[in-house]
């Protein structure tokens, strides 16, 4: 029978303790070896939650499945900030550049739901909004409008 074990680990830093350890226990495979690929897989997340799926067969074979943070994490790592604001509309916290909101929707591509880069970057953009980040200088909805009316088509590609 195979068993699948879903955790939350700090990115790089999974330690055999809870809640990973405890739940890896009782399958009877080698612990350390499997935080040790989970630390590996997981170093460019440091600093943040990341979701992992640990599944063993019943040959004890392991395979580790790494999931990507929340898109609200992945812009408080880029712009180096602990939280949103309290007052998204009218207090802001931090500015991100379109390169950057171009990445973080590439990092979160195989789970959104987007089809396409410029509909990835406008969800992006939308976290954004609700976050108290502006986007290059101008308001999340601002941008959006931009988006929709071609105005970075070249840097999207759409």
């Amino acid at each position: 029978m195979v068993e699948v074990i879903e955790v939350l680990v700090p990115g790089g830093n999974a330690t055999p303790g809870p809640p990973l350890g405890p739940s890896l226990g009782p399958l009877r495979i080698n612990i350390k070896q499997v935080v040790d690929e989970i630390n590996e897989k997981t170093k460019e997340f440091n600093g943040m939650q990341v979701p992992v799926r640990v599944v063993v067969d019943d040959e004890k074979n392991v395979s580790i499945e790494v999931g990507t943070p929340p898109t609200s994490a992945l812009v408080m790592q880029e712009l180096a900030i602990q939280k949103g604001s309290a007052m998204p509309g009218t207090d802001f916290v931090g500015d991100l550049s379109l390169e950057q909101a171009v990445r973080i929707a590439e990092m979160k591509k195989d789970v959104m739901l987007s089809l396409t880069l410029k509909n990835a970057v406008k969800e992006v953009i939308g976290t954004c909004s609700s976050m108290g980040v502006t986007v290059g200088g101008k308001k999340a909805k601002e941008v959006l409008q931009d988006i929709d009316q071609g105005k970075y088509d070249d840097v999207l590609g759409d």
